[in-house]
C-alpha cells in the first residue's frame, strides 16, 4: 500500500477515534438524567429532526414506544439511570403520588375512548366509571376501584388523581358518606349505588343487603353509605304539668291529676265530645335486613322516629279512640279492646316502612273529672258490697275450718287408742309366738341328745369289741410266730441259746484263764490290769445290743420258760 492510499483512509480513522471519545462524554454528560427513588421519568418524543416521518398515536391516547409515536410517552420510567438526547425527548421528573394512612385515591382516566351506553347491561344509564387497574384502562372516565395508602407512579397525562381524607359526606344528603367508611358495631352500612355495575350484576339505587360492622374504601363516584344503628330503642308520648306548675301535677279531690294545664302526650275528643289525654309507649327498632328499606322510606334513624313512629302513634290513637266515649275508655273491656286494636294496627303500619314493633303499650288514659267520679263511686260503692260478701264468706269458711278442726282432732284420738290396741294385741301375740318356739326348740333339742346318747354308746361298744378282737388276733399271731420259731430250730432249748447269743454284743472277748498246778493265786497275777482295761472300754463305748437281747430275752417265751 502506498503513502497516497494511507492519507486517503487517515481521515476517516480520524473521525472513528473521535466518535469513540466524544460519544461516551456525550452520553454521560447530556443524554444521561439520573432518576431519584420517589420520582419517575416522563418522555416525550419530539419527532426525527431530518431524516424519517412522525408517526401520531391514536386520538384520544398517549404515544408509545413500540412503534416509536409523537408525543408524551404513555409509560413512565422508575428510579436510576437512563439515556435520552434532549433534540428528539423533553424529559421531565414527576414525584410520585403518595397516599398517607387515612387517605383515599380517586383516580379519573383522561385518555381512552368514550364510555358509550349498554342498555343491556345497565338499564340504559351512562357509566361514567371505567373498570381496570392503573395504566390498564381503555376508556376515560372515573376509575371504579380506588386506592388505599402506598405510593403509585401515575402519568399525570393519562390520569387525574383526587386524595380524600377520612370521610366524605355528599353534599345536600345527610347520613350519605363515603371514602374510607367505618361501621362500628351495632350499625350496618346502607350502600347506594350512583350507577349500574355490569361486573357485580348490581343495579342504581339502594342495595338490599347492607354492609355489616368493619371498615371500607367507598368510592364517592361510586357508592354512598347510610350509617343506620340497630336494635330497639324507646319512645314515649306523655303528658307532663305546664312549666307553670314547676314539674308537679296539680291534683283534684279524688287524688287525680288536673288536666287542664298540662302540655305533651296524644289529646283526641272522645265519641261523646269529652277532652282525653292518653300517654303512649313504643318499643321499636330496626334488624338489619329492614335497614336498606329504612333508608328508602325514611332516610335515617331520626327520620323515622320524628316522621314514622311519633305521626302514627299520634294517628291511630286519636283515630281509635274518637271512635269512642269517656265511658267505654275507662272500663275495662272496651278500654282492653282499644289498646289491642291500636297496638295491632301500630304494628302493621311500622312493618310497611321496615321498623319492627316490639311493644306498643297505652300506659295511661285520663278521662274527664265529671265522667270519671261518678262511675268510681258506682265502682266504689260496687267494690264495697264484693267487700262484705266476701267478709261474710270469710267467716263462714272459717267456721267450716273451725269444725273441721274439732273433727280433726276427734279423728285423731281416736286412731291413737285403736292403734294402742292393736300394739298391744300384736305384742301378746308375738310373746306367745315366742313362748312355743322355745317350748318347741328344747323338745326338739332333748330328742337330739337322746339320739347323739343312743349314737356314742353304740360307738362305745364298736369300739371296745374292735379293739378285744384286735388283741386277740395279734397275740394269736405271736404265739404263730415264736411256735413257728421253735419247730425250725427242732429244739425249745436251742431256740433259747440262739436268742441268747443273738442279745451278746458285737465286741466282747472271752479269755480262757488256765490253772495247772499249783496254787490259783499265782495265775491271777495279770487278771486286774485286764479287767480295768475293759472297764475303760465299757464306759467309752456303751453295748446297745446287750439291752437289745435282754428285750429280746425278756420277749421270748422260751427263755422265760427255761
Amino acid at each position: 500500500m502506498n503513502r497516497w492510499s494511507i492519507s486517503r483512509f487517515r481521515p476517516m480513522v480520524t473521525l472513528g477515534l473521535l466518535a469513540l471519545v466524544v460519544w461516551p462524554c456525550l452520553e454521560w454528560s447530556i443524554n444521561r438524567v439520573s432518576v431519584p427513588p420517589g420520582k419517575s421519568l416522563l418522555l416525550r418524543y419530539k419527532g426525527p429532526l431530518l431524516l424519517g416521518s412522525a408517526r401520531s398515536p391514536r386520538p384520544g391516547y398517549l404515544a408509545r414506544h413500540d412503534p416509536l409515536e409523537v408525543g408524551v410517552m404513555e409509560q413512565m420510567l422508575g428510579p436510576g439511570r437512563h439515556f435520552y438526547c434532549p433534540l428528539w425527548w423533553e424529559r421531565t421528573l414527576v414525584d410520585d403520588i403518595l397516599v398517607e394512612p387515612g387517605e383515599l385515591a380517586v383516580v379519573t382516566s383522561l385518555v381512552g375512548s368514550t364510555p358509550t351506553v349498554d342498555t343491556a347491561t345497565t338499564g340504559g344509564d351512562r357509566q361514567y366509571l371505567v373498570e381496570g387497574e392503573l395504566d390498564e384502562t381503555t376508556a376515560k372516565g372515573t376509575l371504579r376501584r380506588v386506592y388505599g395508602p402506598g405510593r403509585y407512579r401515575i402519568n399525570p397525562y393519562a390520569y387525574d388523581v383526587k386524595k380524600i381524607k377520612g370521610t366524605v359526606t355528599t353534599a345536600g344528603q345527610a347520613g350519605k358518606i363515603a371514602g374510607w367508611v367505618k361501621i362500628e358495631t351495632g350499625h350496618v352500612g346502607v350502600v347506594t349505588n350512583q350507577t349500574s355495575n355490569p361486573r357485580t350484576g348490581s343495579s342504581q339505587g339502594i342495595q338490599p343487603l347492607p354492609l355489616p360492622p368493619g371498615l371500607y374504601a367507598v368510592n364517592p363516584r361510586e357508592q354512598q353509605v347510610d350509617l343506620i344503628p340497630i336494635g330497639y330503642r324507646e319512645k314515649t308520648l306523655q303528658s307532663v304539668p305546664h312549666p307553670k306548675h314547676k314539674g308537679e301535677w296539680p291534683l283534684d279531690e279524688s287524688g287525680e291529676p288536673e288536666m287542664t294545664d298540662s302540655t305533651g302526650g296524644i289529646i283526641f275528643p272522645s265519641r261523646d265530645g269529652f277532652t282525653i289525654h292518653m300517654d303512649f309507649t313504643a318499643i321499636w327498632g330496626i334488624l338489619p335486613a329492614q335497614a336498606p328499606r329504612v333508608v328508602e322510606f325514611s332516610g335515617n334513624i331520626d327520620a323515622v322516629e320524628q316522621r314514622v313512629v311519633v305521626p302514627l302513634i299520634e294517628s291511630i290513637c286519636r283515630n281509635e279512640g274518637s271512635k269512642l266515649g269517656a265511658v267505654e275508655l275507662l272500663v275495662g273491656e272496651t278500654r282492653e279492646h282499644f289498646q289491642d286494636e291500636a297496638t295491632q294496627q301500630f304494628e302493621t303500619r311500622l312493618r310497611e316502612t321496615g321498623v319492627d314493633l316490639q311493644y306498643g303499650l297505652v300506659r295511661h288514659i285520663y278521662i274527664p273529672k265529671e265522667v270519671r267520679v261518678p262511675i268510681q263511686q258506682k265502682y266504689l260503692a260496687d267494690e264495697l258490697t264484693l267487700t262484705r260478701e266476701q267478709e261474710q264468706l270469710t267467716a263462714k269458711i272459717e267456721a267450716d275450718l273451725r269444725e273441721q278442726e274439732r273433727t280433726v282432732e276427734l279423728e285423731a284420738e281416736r286412731i291413737k287408742v285403736e292403734t294402742e290396741k292393736l300394739v298391744a294385741e300384736k305384742q301378746a301375740e308375738g310373746k306367745k309366738t315366742a313362748a312355743e318356739t322355745r317350748a318347741e326348740t328344747t323338745k326338739q333339742v332333748a330328742v337330739i341328745d337322746r339320739q347323739t346318747a343312743e349314737l356314742e354308746s353304740e360307738a362305745t361298744v364298736l369300739r371296745g369289741e374292735a379293739e378285744a378282737d384286735s388283741q386277740k388276733l395279734m397275740e394269736a399271731a405271736k404265739a404263730s410266730r415264736f411256735e413257728l420259731a421253735v419247730k425250725a430250730f427242732g429244739d425249745p432249748a436251742a431256740f433259747n441259746q440262739w436268742v441268747f447269743a443273738t442279745g451278746l454284743p458285737d465286741d466282747l472277748q472271752l479269755q480262757w484263764l488256765y490253772a495247772g498246778e499249783g496254787t490259783f493265786w499265782t495265775d491271777m497275777k495279770g487278771l486286774p490290769e485286764t479287767l480295768l482295761s475293759r472297764q475303760v472300754r465299757d464306759q467309752q463305748s456303751p453295748r446297745p445290743r446287750a439291752k437289745d437281747a435282754s428285750k429280746n430275752q425278756e420277749s421270748s417265751p422260751v427263755n422265760s420258760a427255761n
